[in-house]
């Protein structure tokens, strides 16, 4: 299918070596998960009947964009920091993020009174650095990129004596992400099938334990952006290639954890690999359809079933929305790419005779079916057109693909050539 890969782990396929060790017992996640009640949002398994329509599947929503901080993370977070030693928390702890994990840490370490440093790379968003700093961390901004950020806190640890807080390698972690399947199965153990993003692997391992202990033949799906494939290659055995400009920037992790991926590898029976049109739309649909605002990772499950979804046709199918903090612009610009993919934002560029009136009569060409111009670019001198004509690219809001033919019809008609120049019909050009 265009946009997906998928890979199913045979049962004839060995781990490694030591993979087969349980190093999270579904014990520690119900332990985790009476640790959690009242500390985190016991978010909500919701229906979307308009989405398992379109799908053919019946789809339920884990909406973990609920919480907090707006992710999954805040669950790991407070396991790991109520696990600390009198004199760890006193000394204080040290994690490195670019967001959620970052949010999580520092959220609950203001709660418990544990002093918290965060370092983030450099080039930081501010709305999250600032974010990270209203809940209570000292911020450190080191470095071009998470692994430099991960050089310097390591530094720092080493300094200053505090503990580190890994953001997914880490049995605590991956205990409190595991509450997350533990709930979905809780809710609805009818389910036959769990789809959820892969970062560094805690919340597919953590979920993975939960969901196997509740309902053994439940099928789990692993979801990576196509850019960042780290777990999928590290599990096959082939060379790392992760890297690029994805909006899944929450699960674009070069490198796996060594635990989560012994886990991964006993549990997870499929592999699927987005890529950024599918992963866009799947923002769009969320939005437009749900009304749930997710950021790239949390809406990559939906990505998957969007690409191949024949594979979860007529199944009970349940989707993890990790996390809703997608900056504003960002979503902006995927609400409106999705629009041009749609039809329903379109440019056309029209010819005209360069007469007063003309443009006059052209608008009302275009609003006399429905069609709302949005921006208007009226050139005479850059186009290589005579003297007394011009070419017009009008920006149109149009209710779907249909409609923009029929104004295109329209504008022909009535003497005015057009043609599309959206990205959507390039080959219209």
């Amino acid at each position: 299918m265009p946009g997906v890969t998928t890979t199913h782990l045979g049962n004839d396929e060995t781990p490694e070596e030591g993979a087969l060790a349980e190093p999270v017992t579904i014990e520690e996640i119900r332990a985790a998960a009476d640790l959690l009640r009242g500390q985190v949002v016991r978010t909500p398994l919701v229906p979307a009947p308009r989405l398992s329509d379109l799908l053919g599947c019946s789809l339920f929503l884990k909406l973990e964009n609920l919480q907090y901080t707006g992710s999954f993370k805040d669950r790991g977070a407070y396991i790991k920091l109520k696990s600390l030693s009198n004199t760890e928390a006193a000394a204080g702890v040290i994690a490195m993020s670019a967001g959620n994990h970052a949010q999580g840490v520092a959220y609950h370490a203001r709660q418990l009174g544990i002093p918290a440093t965060i370092v983030m790379p450099e080039d930081t968003p501010f709305s999250k650095v600032e974010r990270t700093k209203a809940l209570g961390a000292d911020v450190v901004q080191a470095g071009h990129s998470i692994d430099a950020a991960a050089e310097a806190a390591n530094e720092i640890r080493e300094r200053d004596g505090l503990t580190f807080i890994h953001p997914y390698d880490d049995p605590k972690i991956v205990a409190g992400q595991g509450t997350v399947g533990l709930e979905m199965l809780e809710d609805r153990p009818d389910l036959d099938t769990l789809v959820i993003p892969i970062g560094g692997g805690g919340l597919l391992a953590g979920s993975a334990i939960a969901a196997k202990a509740a309902k053994p033949d439940i099928k789990i799906v692993g979801v990576e952006a196509e850019l960042f494939p780290s777990m999928h290659q590290s599990i096959h055995h082939t060379d790392p290639t992760s890297g690029g400009s994805t909006i899944a920037d929450g699960i674009a992790v070069k490198s796996p954890g060594k635990l989560t991926r012994a886990i991964a590898e006993k549990l997870v029976e499929d592999f699927a690999l987005v890529d950024e049109p599918n992963l866009e739309t799947a923002v769009t649909i969320l939005v437009e359809q749900q009304k749930i605002v997710a950021e790239g990772a949390g809406a990559a499950p939906l990505a998957a079933l969007l690409a191949d979804p024949d594979r979860y046709a007529g199944k009970k199918v349940g989707l993890v929305i990790s996390g809703g903090n997608i900056d504003a612009r960002l979503l902006a610009a995927v609400l409106s790419r999705g629009m041009v993919r749609d039809g329903r934002l379109i440019q056309l560029r029209i010819d005209i005779h360069d007469q007063p009136g003309t443009l006059a009569r052209v608008c009302n060409s275009i609003g006399r079916l429905g069609g709302n111009i949005v921006e208007v670019y009226h050139q005479r001198l850059f186009y290589d057109v005579p003297a007394r004509k011009a070419k017009v690219d009008v920006v149109v809001e149009t209710r779907n693909a249909g409609h923009v033919l029929e104004i295109i019809d329209a504008l022909n008609a009535d003497g005015y050539p057009a043609r599309e120049l959206s990205g959507r019909s390039a080959d219209r050009l």
